[in-house]
């Protein structure tokens, strides 16, 4: 399971220091495409393995679900961890980021998510306020109800 939050700085060449606690985890190779809210999503292979599943049963004879499978498959890249922990975030990808220097690493239980710093802390301002109201719309099971 991936938790918390970490601060680091995408090299010139594109290169990013995954935090030492992710890295067992994630094991030598992961997928990194494009997540949702302008992040990037960073799955292990055997998770990355059970998403494509999920989204291969979606009926490709509706166009939401067209639409959302080209997107995040035609995003996807193998990436290979180096030596000293790092990934390399291809070009589009981090321009989809919009990643410059500074990025916000977060484990987010299956995946890990990596944003822009700016990016995040204006998606943690917002959140703060929703935080207490989306947590009173959750169920027991942690369904969202209407």
């Amino acid at each position: 399971m991936f938790i918390g939050e970490y601060y680091h700085n995408i090299d010139a060449k594109g290169r990013l220091i995954l935090p030492a606690k992710f890295r067992s985890t994630l094991g030598d190779r992961c997928i990194t495409t494009r997540g949702l809210d302008h992040c990037l999503f960073v799955f292990p292979l055997d998770e990355w393995n059970i998403m494509e599943q999920k989204l291969s049963n979606l009926p490709f004879t509706k166009k939401e679900a067209r639409s959302f499978s080209r997107f995040f498959f035609s995003g996807a890249t193998e990436c290979e961890m180096d030596a000293q922990g790092r990934i390399l975030i291809p070009p589009p990808l981090r321009n989809y980021a919009e990643i410059e220097r500074e990025v916000t690493i977060i484990g987010v239980s299956s995946r890990i998510e990596i944003w822009a710093a700016d990016r995040w802390d204006e998606y943690c301002t917002g959140a703060e306020e929703t935080y207490e109201e989306l947590a009173e719309k959750m169920n027991e099971g942690g369904a969202f109800s209407g």
